[in-house]
């Protein structure tokens, strides 16, 4: 039976000679990856369950969320992760070193038809060089370390076709975004998908980088380029190895269905401020003004990228009263840069340059805003709040470049002479809602620990008539360092509008009815737990994140799929949900379909986690 990539994928690494979309296998993991944003959550989960590290040569530890230590909890985790792996001989990708997940390309950690597991939730960038990767949640990461597996359920596979070839002035960014724009932030939720075409083809190693790094807003598993022969010489000399091979696709291989994205004529594209899929021509949003930029990212921080913001910078000044951060994604790329002369070209221009890491889009370094703050971003996610409490545009390099001389959001061909100048004004008003008057709650944590897990249970609603509530919605980034399952209850919800005040007002035993791709975004494990802390019964949406669904499946915190939210249900109504059967039963004997749980999420629930 012919396979797509992924299947291919699969089946190699769990003993199988074919798998199929909606099977559920133990995968192998080549290289399994912790950062200091869920390493110091691994650590515990191993020492809290008694298990040990199964191949410390194929474990890694990779500090690139805070490279500086600048936060004192990020430096507690990371000398936490430090002394463990000095103990168990695993090696630290310390702050000194760069992105992990391109750090797992350039040092041969990874290669085509490997696979590949991080708590980053890029980790599909992976499928750049035709390699299967996936971010993650630490029970998950902490199983793959004990065990060297985890469970997977085999997506199905979308072809997609770039067709035509963009102008001359748009870049692998601007593509990327044209996809987004495409499918939207669910539009391949949980699929993977193989990109085709002369275009895809044609693209270098950064290009695809740029592109595959799109694919969790997408809500995809993973976007695959079919290995290059120059990805492949790369990854050759990045492994030291030849006994591999690339994995493509076989001919008649099923695909779910097949799509076309017209790229003839495309130039730059932006996506506005709060929504990554938001993404309208330039020309749209042309000359508004910015008050920062940030250049870097698993994105856009590659040598290439700093190349074409150099090309622009080369000879001009950054516009008074604008702030440039360019952050490099590895140290390699930040040495290449320095002796070939790009950071003089920053240095002249008036940019501040930050050592090898994620930059603007972790809480820990340079690229973070203010309320009321414009910044335009090279970066991949521009949710808000996750960045900072100002607007953030997703754009190239080179348009970022270009806005960072002319003060206001344009390209290169259309820098003014003379920039445009910051001007004096009122901060626009807090945009936090008080929400309604606060109920007495039971402390955070009182329901999760120890309590019965049935199959049935019945509890009063919160309506969330919203789709794609993402993880820094649910739990914003700057509590990223909390490690107390305590500690998170307060904070869920934190930074959904009208929705702050929600563990105030929830009891043990609620549930959550809300739209489609709940839990879209990144791999952190707290937008799980804090929903465990407060003691909830269930989430309900018509769909789930793939990481977030994952991450509440080993964690034990009851999910359902179903059309809920689309019925007359509100707030307070109370409703009975059966896990086993599928099927939610509210006021007056009204039968809601739900998706049955498959054996593994039952399981997994009854024993309490994956680690239980």
């Amino acid at each position: 039976m012919p396979m797509t990539m992924i299947e291919k994928i699969l089946a190699a690494h769990s003993g199988r000679e074919r798998v199929a979309p909606g099977e559920i296998v133990d995968v192998a993991i080549d290289a399994r990856v912790a950062r200091d944003f869920g390493g110091a959550n691994v650590v515990k989960n191993l020492l809290d369950h008694g298990l040990e590290v199964a191949e410390p040569s194929r474990t890694f530890f990779t500090f690139d969320c805070n490279p500086t230590g600048s936060d004192q909890k990020y430096a507690e985790n990371q000398q936490r992760c430090r002394l463990f792996a000095r103990e168990r001989g695993i090696r630290v990708f310390d702050i000194d070193a760069g992105i992990g997940t391109h750090l797992a390309i350039d040092e041969g950690l990874a290669w085509p038809g490997s696979t590949f597991v991080s708590t980053d939730s890029h980790a599909n960038i992976l499928g750049a060089i035709g390699a299967f990767g996936q971010g993650m949640g630490d029970q998950d990461i902490a199983a793959a370390w004990a065990h060297g597996k985890v469970w997977f359920k085999v997506p199905a596979t979308v072809r997609v076709e770039l067709s035509g070839r963009p102008a001359p002035e748009a870049s692998p960014k601007d593509v990327g975004l044209c996809l987004l724009r495409h499918f939207g932030a669910n539009g391949l939720l949980g699929c993977a998908a193989e990109l085709y075409g002369d275009y895809a083809e044609s693209l270098d190693l950064a290009g695809r980088i740029t592109i595959a790094s799109l694919a969790t807003e997408t809500g995809a598993i993973i976007l695959f380029f079919p290995p290059s022969e120059a990805v492949i010489a790369h990854c050759r000399r990045a492994t030291g190895r030849d006994d591999w091979r690339p994995v493509t696709a076989d001919a008649g291989a099923a695909f779910v269905r097949s799509e076309v994205v017209e790229l003839t004529g495309l130039g730059p594209m932006v996506a506005r401020p709060g929504h990554p899929e938001d993404v309208v021509a330039l020309e749209s949003v042309r000359g508004r003004k910015v008050d920062s930029v940030f250049i870097g990212s698993c994105t856009n921080g590659r040598y290439e990228d700093l190349e074409e913001a150099a090309r622009v910078l080369r000879g001009r000044k950054v516009a008074p009263g604008v702030v440039l951060k360019i952050v490099p994604t590895t140290d390699a790329m930040w040495r290449r840069a320095m002796a070939e002369g790009l950071f003089d070209v920053f240095k002249t221009a008036g940019a501040l340059i930050s050592n090898a890491g994620c930059g603007g889009c972790a809480a820990g370094q340079v690229g973070q805003n203010g309320p009321g703050e414009v910044t335009v971003s090279t970066g991949n996610r521009n949710f808000a709040g996750k960045q900072g409490r100002g607007e953030v545009y997703l754009a190239s390099p080179a348009v970022a470049a270009a806005s960072s001389v002319a003060g206001f959001l344009t390209d290169p061909d259309n820098i003014p002479e003379k920039p445009v100048l910051s001007s004096r004004g009122a901060a626009p008003p807090d945009r936090e809602t008080a929400g309604e008057g606060a109920r007495p709650t039971p402390p955070p944590g009182t329901a999760a620990p120890g309590r019965e897990r049935p199959l049935v249970v019945t509890g009063r609603v919160w309506v969330i008539r919203r789709d794609n509530i993402d993880t820094d919605m649910i739990f914003h980034n700057r509590h990223l360092a909390i490690t107390k399952l305590e500690e998170m209850g307060p904070h869920a919800f934190g930074n959904l509008a009208g929705w702050e005040d929600f563990s105030r007002k929830v009891r043990p035993g609620d549930i959550v009815v809300t739209g489609r791709n709940f839990g879209a975004g990144s791999s952190r494990q707290q937008a799980v737990d804090c929903f465990k802390a407060l003691g909830l019964a269930a989430i309900v949406a018509k769909s789930f994140g793939a990481i977030y669904e994952r991450n509440a499946i080993n964690a034990a915190l009851p999910i359902v799929v179903s059309d809920l939210v689309e019925t007359d249900i509100q707030d307070g109504e109370e409703i009975t949900v059966d896990f086993g059967a599928g099927r939610i039963l509210r006021r007056g004997g009204r039968e809601v379909k739900a998706q049955p749980w498959p054996e593994v999420q039952v399981q997994t629930y009854l024993r309490g986690g994956l680690l239980g």
